[in-house]
């Protein structure tokens, strides 16, 4: 049991590096859209403070993820490798086509795809699936709704200045914005895989009652900052270039905007999308200044692999649990 208990979390560590290759656009597309920093020295940033922030928001979502999707005593082994199996693939496919899905939704997909095959739809736990609806649902709009007012502030306030300067500006305190942005993605989405880490843990018995480790936050955490470090740059290009084209001050209010939602669901407890969340922010930033600013077709596709997600993750999820649990019989 040792052995499958190391190769689950060596799969769980892999998700994370997943996520963070997929979801380093989040926190970088702005300010390389932006021009601020390259690429390289984007990605440099937001790996170390992608490091830094499941240190500083608690563990609230983790737990979410451990024991808010399916009963913790319900769960094996072989259907944690295989909600797994299925996020990765998921994420992986839409990594590769340069989609900027969310690998939380990923995640829990192939958790309620693998609770299915496992046990049942019946055992799934509403209270932790209600979070996860309540982010889907909150983060784009509140995303909007904050790019969109901080965006109307800040050109309200330096209506007067000129353009030049007001740029130069807010470049450099973008270098902040996505620093934050990055700290609060790594606060919400390097929490899940410790929730999948401690659910292995417990599912083997080597551990008795859901807690968290301080080596299992450290290595999410690194895993999360690996993956960002070598992030996916065709995403990077969909949300930093083609859903709109930012000014400094822009990708500033975004960054700042999205950083906050993702702040609350981090102590709320709510696994919530940072692509969901930055994604928002952008467009709100964009139509702030001129609606025909945000390339809204773009911003559609986008929303039908949110909407698949869940669905197309939980499928995998249940083929490779159903085929784990045949090799194993």
């Amino acid at each position: 049991m040792l052995e499958i208990a190391i190769g689950a979390i060596i799969v769980a560590l892999i998700f994370d590096f997943v996520n963070g290759f997929n979801d380093s656009a989040n926190s970088v597309a702005t300010v390389i859209g932006t021009r601020v920093l390259t690429p390289l020295q984007a990605v440099g940033l937001s790996a170390a403070a992608n490091f830094v922030g499941p240190f500083l928001f608690g563990v609230a979502v983790s737990m979410t993820i451990a024991k808010g999707i399916l009963n913790p005593e319900d769960v094996t082994i072989y259907m944690i490798i295989g909600g797994l199996a299925g996020a990765i693939t998921w994420s992986s496919i839409c990594t590769y086509f340069g989609m900027p899905i969310s690998n939380s939704h990923s995640l829990v997909g192939g958790l309620v795809g693998a609770g299915i095959a496992g046990v049942g739809f019946e055992k799934l736990l509403t209270a932790g699936l209600t979070k996860v609806f309540t982010g889907i649902v909150a983060a784009p709009i509140g995303g909007i709704i904050f790019g969109m007012l901080l965006t109307a502030l800040i050109i309200t306030v330096f209506a007067k200045k000129r353009p030049g300067p007001v740029n130069k500006y807010f470049g450099r305190l973008q270098i902040i914005s996505s620093a934050w942005f990055a700290i609060t993605h790594g606060a919400n989405d390097g929490q899940k895989t410790m929730g999948i880490i401690v659910l292995i843990l417990f599912s083997t018995g080597f551990m008795t009652e859901i807690e968290m480790p301080l080596w299992v936050i450290i290595a999410a955490a690194s895993a999360m900052a690996l993956g960002t470090f070598f992030g996916g740059y065709k995403v990077i290009k969909t949300l930093g270039v083609k859903v709109a084209r930012l000014r400094p001050y822009q990708g500033f209010c975004a960054e700042t905007g999205g950083g906050l939602m993702l702040a609350v669901f981090a102590f709320l407890g709510i696994p919530a999308s940072t692509t969901h969340a930055i994604t928002g922010s952008i467009m709100g930033a964009g139509a702030a200044r001129r609606k025909m600013a945000v390339r809204w077709g773009i911003g559609k596709r986008i929303v039908y692999a949110w909407l698949i997600t869940i669905p197309g993750a939980a499928g995998f999820a249940i083929g490779f649990t159903y085929l784990l649990q045949y090799l194993a019989s």
